[in-house]
């Protein structure tokens, strides 16, 4: 499993690459983490760049350069990610993949691949691209490297809350995040995983005893849309015995909403998940229990939150 001495590694080799996403107060023992701000609208860009560069220090880009599948933002961390590096990046997106996202990947250069309906379709594409260039193959979630990178995000909290944080409520897709803050906080804070009640890889996982298919669907499966968990965040969050919580599409609807209304905040349905619980009442903090909510993406079309 990935450890606090993997995300330290991976902060060292990040150090420069990534911008240092601010913490915001929004009432007594309440902050927003605005990982949103992250190069390439998303926390997968830490993830992504750790998992190229480690392959880049054991020689495994070629020419090809690298292949990623993804709802959207894993693939705009890998564009972003090859654009800085001076290498080749192929994308694979489902076909319904938010037009914004589409549009911004070839604005980042890369070639983007439109197949399947839903990601497990464009992940098996991807990989038979990959095999067929000799590309490295860049999981989205699912990958040591990937995790480790994104459990920055946690190292940096902890810097940032000096005082202290008793809960970080994270949205889960596949599980590469909230792997990685695990990783990188669960000695000092209680991690809690928040999944679309249409779209739960990992809350089926926790009770089947390992990654399982489950349906995808709802407003939130661009992003959070994985069918399967994956292996490393099953492990990790069994281990740590995290709660996973459902909110519903209405929930999360409601949350992107309000945290335009109220904070000026424009957030992709995915990221607004993890606000959902809060204002939903499926997590009820206890009274002074300090509560981080983290923002992780934004790479949504703002035309619909009128």
């Amino acid at each position: 499993m990935i450890n606090t001495s993997d995300v330290r590694d991976a902060a060292r080799r990040l150090e420069g690459r990534l911008r240092r996403t601010p913490v915001f107060a929004t009432a007594p023992d309440r902050w927003f983490k605005l990982e949103y701000l992250q190069h390439a609208g998303s926390f997968k860009t830490r993830g992504m760049f750790n998992q190229v560069l480690a392959g880049v220090e054991r020689g495994a880009v070629p020419a090809a350069g690298i292949v990623a599948a993804s709802g959207g933002n894993a693939g705009l961390a890998a564009a972003y990610t090859a654009r800085e590096l001076g290498i080749t990046a192929e994308v694979y997106v489902p076909v319904t993949a938010p037009a914004v996202k589409v549009a911004k990947l070839g604005k980042l250069g890369a070639r983007v691949v439109q197949a399947g309906g839903e990601y497990a379709e464009a992940y098996a594409a991807a990989t038979v691209r990959a095999e067929q260039t000799g590309a490295l193959f860049c999981h989205a979630y699912d990958d040591p490297a990937m995790v480790a990178g994104n459990g920055t995000i946690g190292l940096e909290l902890a810097e940032q809350l000096p005082d202290g944080f008793d809960t970080v409520l994270v949205a889960v897709g596949g599980g590469g995040l909230i792997a990685g803050v695990i990783a990188a906080l669960r000695d000092r804070a209680r991690i809690v995983a928040v999944e679309p009640a249409t779209s739960r890889a990992l809350g089926a996982a926790l009770a089947a005893g390992g990654p399982v298919d489950v349906p995808v669907s709802g407003v939130a499966a661009d992003s959070l849309g994985a069918r399967r968990s994956g292996r490393i965040a099953y492990e990790m969050a069994a281990d740590a015995g995290i709660t996973s919580v459902l909110v519903e599409d209405t929930a999360i609807v409601e949350a992107r909403r309000r945290l335009w209304d109220e904070h000026r905040i424009v957030v992709e349905h995915g990221t607004a998940a993890a606000q959902a619980a809060l204002i939903s009442g499926v997590y009820r903090p206890e009274p002074g229990e300090r509560v981080v909510v983290l923002l992780c993406g934004a790479n949504s079309d703002p035309a619909d939150l009128a």
